[in-house]
């Protein structure tokens, strides 16, 4: 919810400050406050409020939402304090273990989802969630505790708490920014057609697969703090995982997971016995720090300093990796093989040994483990091939919409009413621009994968996550016989993203082209060469092409005629001088008809739609007469009905409709 405020005025917005509420452990210095926030009933008030504040979803405006929110985290993160170093050692235990399923919890539930969290899709899920919520607190509430004596620390660990704080911070950023959701790692790694690599559906199921693994062989003693497994396995994979891509990169990427989950036990044992308040407290800053680099990283172009971060994900993974090494094999960690074992995560509870909490612990996990592969199981039930049923197979049309990342300008998600509006327009060919919401401030959700798999369609997105631009996704109901993914020249400005691809439409190659450049005013020496780049793209074509792009510039500019006439492309309507932001172009097509729709509120820019016919062989003749009246052209080529008729001006309601002088058609005669 931060993010959305600087997201929509491309600029620091001043409400970044919320992020201080991760600081709340600075309040427990005052000894009363921490003892009464570790009482019975300070602990059930901050489980509720935590609850609570997930109805934020619900608020009116995106200023109390925010707030709302922001609330939640200021008494979360007093919660992990207060259960984490509480005295009890049932308490400490039973907490971090309920962290742990509840995040694999939240996986396996994504997974039914199509990578949405629950509680932030709809109302009916957000109640639901709200309820569980509540019945969880009343049951822990409720629940009698063991006698067991008070936690003591591990005091050959707690003079090394700096790099623990700052290992645990690290720890908590990469499961959140790479396993946040079981399908990120395959946006990290994705390529072109043919050889695309792993696809979200089905190999994210690896990736819940391994994380799962990961906690069930935490307690194999001395796993987490060998020399091997924290240096070569975790941190060696972690970097392949970067620099290769495909199913090497993915392969990588399973045994990162594997190491992830597996260290956690370890690693909060340690966190817990250092000095609480000053220990999460730089914890929580190490991980802002983390969060707030992996913004500037994409969003470098925006904010003050953004140069010094661009693509410096390579630094940042090396803090990572080396900070959780120094905090694991920094001091001797506890012996969980004894009887009185007094680790955190193995701890003898009912006197029957200290794995016993962590084989309850495994029957849980293997119970979201079958749920999560249930969700992939139901999902496959649902997919199917795409189909293009039209009366002239010749015909295809083409779609270009900026999605703004699937929230909406009240800062909603959007996921089912953008692809409400994108099935109703009929489309066969979609572009669809600022995508990438793989990332852990965009809420990891996969946009490609619920889009591809609400509509039926085939689907390429590129360049990959990793490459920090903001996402570019090609929708199609003809298969994709190959495609390169473009990182766009930009010296200066923001990374812009493109992709180019060949279709095959009925028997017929066509080629398709779809960018984002930079912006106007930014970026004028990036634009120029994107708009050099994107025409050589299109003019080395030899088969039919649709252009659809992002050029953020008015017809005839610079930018516009050279992508235009360089690129040896057609206006689909030149006499249309009230656009900005995006066109269609086209080459060795016959056109067909033009429309714009209103977005609605859905995104900050509209859709675009166009109609093509395929030219018989050897002919180059256009349809080059305009008509307004749908009823003087064939009934075949209309738009859908559902957004209206002729309307020409800007239609500024909440719903869907044609506007700015559209629809249009065209045809070779007047009628």
């Amino acid at each position: 919810m931060v993010w959305f405020y600087p997201l929509n005025q491309l600029e620091i917005s001043g409400y970044e400050a919320y992020a201080l509420v991760w600081f709340s452990p600075l309040l427990c210095i005052s000894t009363r406050f921490l003892n009464a926030i570790q009482s019975k009933s300070g602990i059930l008030i901050l489980r509720l409020l935590c609850v609570a504040s997930v109805a934020s979803f619900q608020a009116p405006t995106t200023l109390l939402r925010l707030q709302i929110l922001a609330g939640g985290n200021f008494f979360a993160i007093l919660l992990l304090l207060a259960t984490w170093w509480h005295k009890s050692a049932y308490q400490r235990c039973m907490s971090l273990w309920g962290h742990l399923l509840g995040f694999i919890a939240l996986l396996a539930s994504r997974v039914w989802f199509i990578s949405i969290t629950p509680a932030w899709s709809n109302v009916t899920s957000n109640n639901v969630v709200i309820a569980l919520g509540v019945i969880a607190v009343i049951d822990r509430y409720i629940a009698v505790e063991f006698p067991l004596p008070e936690a003591k620390p591990n005091t050959k660990v707690n003079t090394h708490w700096k790099k623990i704080a700052a290992g645990f911070g690290s720890l908590l950023f990469i499961t959140h920014c790479l396993f946040g959701d079981v399908a990120v790692l395959c946006r990290w790694i994705g390529k072109g057609y043919p050889y695309t690599g792993p696809s979200p559906y089905p190999f994210s199921c690896g990736v819940f697969i391994e994380l799962v693994t990961g906690l069930m062989i935490a307690s194999k003693a001395g796993l987490a703090t060998h020399f091997l497994w924290t240096w070569f396995i975790g941190g060696h994979c972690i970097i392949a995982m970067y620099y290769f891509d495909a199913y090497t990169a993915f392969a990588f990427g399973l045994l990162s997971a594997l190491y992830t989950m597996s260290i956690w036990p370890e690693i909060s044992d340690r966190l817990t016995s250092c000095p609480p308040v000053k220990t999460l407290t730089f914890a929580m800053g190490i991980y802002l720090i983390e969060m707030l680099f992996c913004v500037w990283t994409v969003a470098y172009n925006f904010v003050p300093g953004g140069w010094i971060t661009r693509e410096g994900t390579f630094y940042l993974l090396l803090f990572i990796i080396l900070y959780i090494g120094f905090a694991l094999l920094l001091g001797k960690g506890r012996d969980i093989t004894k009887f009185t074992s007094k680790h955190m995560a193995f701890r003898n509870l009912d006197g029957t040994g200290p794995i016993s909490v962590h084989a309850d612990v495994k029957l849980l996990l293997m119970f979201l483990l079958f749920i999560g592969i249930g969700g992939y199981a139901y999902r496959g039930q649902n997919i199917r091939s795409p189909a293009s049923n039209k009366a002239n197979p010749n015909e295809f049309s083409t779609l270009i919409f900026t999605a703004h990342f699937m929230y909406d300008n009240e800062g909603k998600p959007s996921f089912e009413r953008v692809a409400k509006l994108l099935n109703e327009t009929d489309a066969d060919v979609i572009t669809v621009l600022e995508s990438d919401a793989s990332r852990p401030f965009l809420g990891n959700n996969d946009i490609a994968m619920y889009l591809s798999e609400k509509l039926h369609m085939y689907h390429d997105f590129g360049p990959s996550t990793k490459d920090h631009t903001w996402g570019n996704l090609l929708l199609s109901k003809y298969r994709i016989v190959n495609s390169t993914h473009h990182l766009l020249p930009s010296p200066n400005g923001e990374l812009a993203p493109a992709i180019s691809a060949t279709l095959n439409i009925s028997g017929t190659l066509v080629d398709v082209v779809t960018g984002h450049m930079g912006n106007e005013g930014r970026d004028d020496e990036d634009r120029k060469l994107q708009a050099e780049y994107l025409a050589n793209i299109t003019k080395a074509s030899n088969r039919p092409i649709v252009f659809m792009g992002y050029i953020v510039s008015k017809p005839d500019s610079r930018d516009y005629n050279r992508i235009r006439y360089i690129g040896k492309l057609k206006d689909i309507d030149s006499s249309d001088v009230d656009r900005f932001c995006q066109y269609i172009f086209y080459n060795r097509l016959k056109r067909v008809g033009y429309a714009r729709i209103s977005h609605g509120e859905l995104s900050d820019t509209e859709a675009q739609l166009a109609k093509f016919n395929i030219l018989a062989k050897d002919s180059q003749q256009d349809n080059n007469v305009v008509v307004i009246d749908k009823n003087k052209v064939d009934p075949s080529v209309h738009f859908p009905q559902r957004f209206g008729n002729f309307y020409n001006g800007h239609h500024l309601g909440s719903d869907h409709r044609y506007h700015m002088g559209t629809p249009k058609y065209f045809t070779q005669e007047s009628p």
